[in-house]
Order: C-alpha cells, then sequence, then structure tokens
C-alpha cells in the first residue's frame, strides 16, 4: 500500500530545506545594516588550515554600521583581516592590533538595485527548486495511481495538496524577499 502521508512529510522536508537555502542566501546579501552573517562564508587561514571566521574569534555588531572581529588568537590578525579583504565584500577592516573593526559603507544607489537583482535571482532558484519538489511529489502519486496503490480521488486529493503546499512556501519566499527588497532599498 501507498503512503500518502510519508509523501506529504518528505515533500514538506524537502520544500523546508529549499526554503531554508534562500534565507541563508538572502542573509549574505548586504543591506546597508551591519549583520554578523555578512561574515559567514568567510574562512581564515588557520595554521594551515581554512577555519570559519566565527570558529577563530568572537564576531559582534555593536553598532548599525561597524562589526568588530575580536580573535581568540593575537597572532591571527593579519590573517583574519586579508580573509575579509579576499572575500570580496567591499568592506575594509582596520585592525588596532586587538581588535579588527569593519565599517559598513552606504551603499551608492546602482548598487542597491544590484542586490535587489541578486535577491530577485536567489527567489527565483528557489520557486525553481519548490516546483522541482512538486514536481517530484506529483510523479510519485501519478505511479501509485497507475499502480492501483490509490483511488483516482485520493490521487486528485493528493496532488491538491501538494499543490497547497508548493504555493505556501513560494508565498515564503516572495515574503522573505520583499522584507529583504526594503532593507536594501532603505536609505
Amino acid at each position: 500500500m501507498y503512503d500518502l502521508n510519508k509523501q506529504y512529510h518528505d515533500t514538506e522536508e524537502k520544500m523546508k530545506k529549499s526554503l531554508e537555502a534562500v534565507r541563508g542566501e538572502l542573509s549574505k546579501v548586504r543591506s546597508g545594516r551591519a549583520t554578523t552573517t555578512l561574515l559567514d562564508g568567510i574562512k581564515v587561514d588557520y595554521y594551515g588550515t581554512p577555519t570559519p571566521l566565527n570558529q577563530v574569534g568572537n564576531v559582534s555588531a555593536p553598532e548599525a554600521r561597524l562589526l568588530t572581529v575580536q580573535p581568540w588568537d593575537k597572532n591571527l590578525i593579519q590573517p583574519i583581516e586579508k580573509a575579509i579583504q579576499m572575500a570580496d565584500l567591499g568592506l575594509n577592516p582596520a585592525n588596532d592590533g586587538t581588535m579588527i573593526r569593519i565599517p559598513i559603507p552606504s551603499l551608492n544607489e546602482e548598487r542597491r538595485k544590484e542586490l535587489v537583482k541578486l535577491t530577485k535571482k536567489y527567489a527565483e532558484d528557489g520557486r525553481i527548486a519548490i516546483r522541482n519538489v512538486r514536481r517530484e511529489a506529483n510523479d510519485h502519486i501519478k505511479k501509485a495511481e497507475k499502480n492501483h496503490d490509490i483511488s483516482e480521488d485520493d490521487s486528485k486529493q493528493a496532488h491538491d495538496k501538494v499543490q497547497k503546499m508548493t504555493d505556501s512556501y513560494i508565498k515564503k519566499i516572495d515574503e522573505m524577499v520583499a522584507m529583504k527588497e526594503k532593507e536594501i532599498m532603505e536609505v
């Protein structure tokens, strides 16, 4: 017997993962405000091993336009500064011998528009991923109906339920992107 509940559960899990992937990508997009997630993708050369920045020091945002990195090992100040410059985020770190200060510059209009385009691309990638999950679920349901594991009515209800899930997750992506765009365009 075909288990529709398991199908719904698997579909929901995959859609959640797609949503989280979009959320992760959007958190890396720089708005005019300082946020520690800006530095999440940065790896520091820690004695020959590329190590995430947040594992070699304390990253914080004490002000709206300032990030600070307090390395746990003073010898890492230069490698951390270099890693931030190499990350190509348009940031200019400055160290005072014990801590690295990273002022977050205001975005100009052109850069804001580029960032909005980027967020729209991430959103579209997320929508495509969710539609692919829907297609996969619908294929499984059709196959189960064809093999007479579920009735035609159950198949129709299952397709409707999967469509409702799809619409719900796409709406969540659209809401996230709208918030991010508003944040980026805020002067």
